[in-house]
């Protein structure tokens, strides 16, 4: 199984905006001086108080420029929002400035307050989506194209860079609400899997059985890569992995009750996808809940087995693990849980 680090420049009541960059940074050194295989990068708009990290291709060319080994990925770069021209040549030239290491994450986000901030409408998201995904890959399989389409229209233009890795970086597409794992099995690419609003970690299999099927039936052959984004806290003692991370994962469940609560009833959201019931889920769930549906926390041993059980359900070959979930773990147990990670329990997991 692959390891990646997700990281978000995640703000709290007592932090800077120049110290976050600068203990994110340091997080993301020690991550691959620790043995992590990838770092993996969210994305995140209007929202001072959860992060900074608005601009993931910028911040991925300065891990690029201070790494040397680790897969840098996007977790996810949300489409609609930028022009796709655009996209195409600042993710080609990251390619090349990262010598090859990029794996392109991509979806569309869950909720509708960003397309808000940059004056969209969420309804639209995901027919951008699909235009915006056709526009980048003709950027950088041609030498030259046209298209006209509902949102955008192109004449006969040339895009340079084209990327190092050919035909393009891996692509992996996101996928929150239900109604997603049979369209991204349709379109046949791997898969990113952000289960902490919809489900429980188990409750996937069918989700993930969905996805499997729409791919075969639509002609796609093959093994596919299944992603999954989990927050992840590795301690010495079972005390340590469960009080240490408490505080900070109950503020996140709090955070995630209230925007899902705020995006209830807007325009954009799938018919199936009832955010009602998840909010009213959410905010009924016990720290012990969350421990035994969303989270992995534990020694390495325990750690282990639930990675081995989760491997086993969903048939997983790429954990993202996130060791800060809620924003507020300090850095050295941020840092200690990511060795820990790396030294006793990755090397167990095939």
């Amino acid at each position: 199984m692959e390891f990646g680090l997700f990281v978000e420049f995640p703000a709290n009541s007592t932090t800077t905006q120049p110290q976050i960059f600068r203990d994110s940074l340091e997080l993301i050194d020690a991550a691959e001086e620790l043995g992590s295989e990838g770092i993996w990068l969210a994305e995140y708009h209007f929202n001072p108080a959860r992060s900074v990290l608005s601009a993931p291709v910028t911040v991925a060319g300065a891990i690029a420029g201070r790494t040397k080994r680790v897969k840098i990925g996007l977790a996810v770069h949300v489409l609609p929002l930028r022009n796709p021209v655009q996209i195409a040549e600042e993710i080609a030239t990251l390619d090349h400035l990262s010598n090859g290491r990029l794996d392109f994450g991509i979806g569309r986000a869950a909720f509708p307050r960003i397309y808000q901030g940059y004056g969209l409408d969420y309804s639209e998201s995901r027919n951008r989506f699909d235009e915006c995904l056709e526009i980048i890959l003709k950027c950088w399989t041609t030498d030259k194209f046209s298209f006209s389409g509902k949102y955008y229209k192109f004449d006969d233009i040339s895009v340079v860079p084209q990327p190092l890795q050919k035909p393009h970086p891996p692509i992996r597409i996101g996928a929150t609400s239900v109604d997603t794992f049979e369209l991204v099995g349709r379109m046949g690419y791997p898969i990113f899997i952000n289960p902490s609003r919809v489900t429980t970690l188990m409750d996937l299999k069918p989700m993930v059985s969905e996805f499997h099927a729409a791919r075969k039936k639509a002609g796609h052959i093959g093994q596919v890569d299944v992603g999954i984004r989990v927050p992840v806290y590795v301690a010495e003692t079972e005390a340590k992995a469960y009080s240490e991370p408490k505080e900070s994962t109950m503020f996140q469940m709090k955070r995630l009750v209230n925007v899902v609560t705020e995006s209830i009833g807007q325009a954009g959201i799938a018919s199936g996808d009832d955010r009602v019931s998840q909010a009213e889920r959410l905010n009924a769930m016990t720290y012990e809940d969350v421990r035994a549906n969303m989270v992995i926390y534990g020694t390495p041993e325990s750690v282990i087995d639930r990675l081995q059980e989760l491997q086993e359900e969903l048939g997983i070959n790429q954990l993202i693990y996130e060791v800060n979930f809620g924003c507020s773990v300090p850095l050295e147990q941020q840092i200690k849980s990511v060795q820990l990670l790396n030294e006793k329990v990755a090397p167990n997991i095939k």
